[in-house]
């Protein structure tokens, strides 16, 4: 495949001493979001509009009457996104949607607590391979990375089996790709301070996993969102995965909530949770709750997430310094 507009050239502006880009025919990247009314997904569509993409939306007719959803496609519209219909019933209107644009980026919902809506993905690569157009295709990741969790438990093992079905396919069709991983969801995470049922710190007690010392990755979803806008036009990303791991939200259990503390200057009572203890019983629990804790297992008690290492050219903060991403002991602010 020849490099021609949909690749950036890139330049050093004097005035900043900064890398920036330009198109070589002056063409803007067109993006097509979908899953763009979900909870990484909104963002992502604010970030291309931010960076600039000709940002596309996809509308799907089982929105129905969900009044929330139609909202904020129209706020989108409002921003400057295009919006269009399509249906993952209707194979040749995800045809139809994807010739429209230079690249696909899925945000659809992996997670056993929302929607589980990986295998659709697999519809998207269909489509994908029989447009013939797309230049790169981003499907739906942003946390642990899949092939290195082939020995997650049961059934939060699914999430990373579908995500690697995915991926092959993806491969198989000679579809290229950038898949974005590594980090944890601030406001699933750092908000309650790794409380399994709260998103809100806690005020008087809190569980700490183990000796609470294993290094997790924290980001904000807005960060993420920007990280994802910029790897969608990059060569140095095509056919690569990128990794979420900015340096100073690189903290333990320990490190987070002694921030928190700091913050509001409350010590909480603390309770340590052995590994056996954590997993008692997890065969009794309901399947999403069985999910959430092994998820959480290889979070906080194997370390996953920072268990290896990662290149500069392949760290979303190193390939782009110029993004300002938000550190916890901002982020946590808000929940003051």
């Amino acid at each position: 495949m020849k490099r021609g507009s949909f690749y950036t050239k890139k330049h050093m502006d004097p005035k900043t001493n900064k890398m920036g880009s330009e198109s070589k025919q002056g063409e803007k990247t067109r993006v097509l979001v979908v899953g763009a009314t979900g909870y990484i997904g909104k963002s992502i569509v604010r970030a291309c509009l931010a960076e600039g993409h000709e940002t596309y939306v996809l509308q799907r007719p089982e929105i129905g009457v969900d009044v929330e959803k139609v909202q904020l496609l129209l706020s989108f519209k409002k921003l400057g996104a295009r919006i269009v219909e399509a249906s993952f019933s209707d194979h040749q209107s995800l045809v139809s949607a994807v010739k429209l644009v230079d690249v696909v980026v899925s945000a659809m919902s992996g997670v056993h607590i929302r929607s589980h809506s990986i295998l659709f993905q697999l519809k998207l690569v269909e489509a994908i391979k029989e447009a013939g157009n797309v230049k790169r295709f981003l499907p739906s990741e942003f946390g642990m990375d899949p092939p290195r969790m082939g020995h997650a438990l049961p059934p939060g093992r699914e999430t990373f089996d579908q995500k690697m079905e995915v991926r092959k396919a993806i491969e198989a069709a000679g579809i290229q790709y950038t898949y974005v991983v590594g980090a944890c969801f601030a406001g699933y995470m750092a908000g309650g301070l790794c409380q399994m049922v709260a998103l809100l710190p806690p005020k008087k007690k809190i569980n700490i996993y183990g000796d609470g010392n294993v290094k997790v990755v924290y980001a904000d979803e807005d960060d993420i969102a920007k990280y994802t806008a910029k790897t969608l036009n990059d060569p140095r990303t095509l056919n690569k995965t990128v990794s979420i791991r900015p340096p100073d939200n690189v903290l333990t259990q320990l490190e987070l909530v002694q921030i928190w503390e700091k913050l509001t200057g409350n010590e909480l009572e603390k309770t340590n949770i052995a590994a056996q203890d954590f997993l008692a019983n997890i065969e009794q629990m309901e399947i999403s709750h069985q999910a959430a804790i092994g998820h959480f297992y290889h979070i906080f008690y194997e370390g996953c997430l920072t268990d290896h290492e990662v290149g500069e050219d392949e760290e979303a903060s190193c390939l782009y310094p110029d993004v300002q991403y938000k550190r916890m002991d901002d982020y946590l602010r808000m929940y003051l």
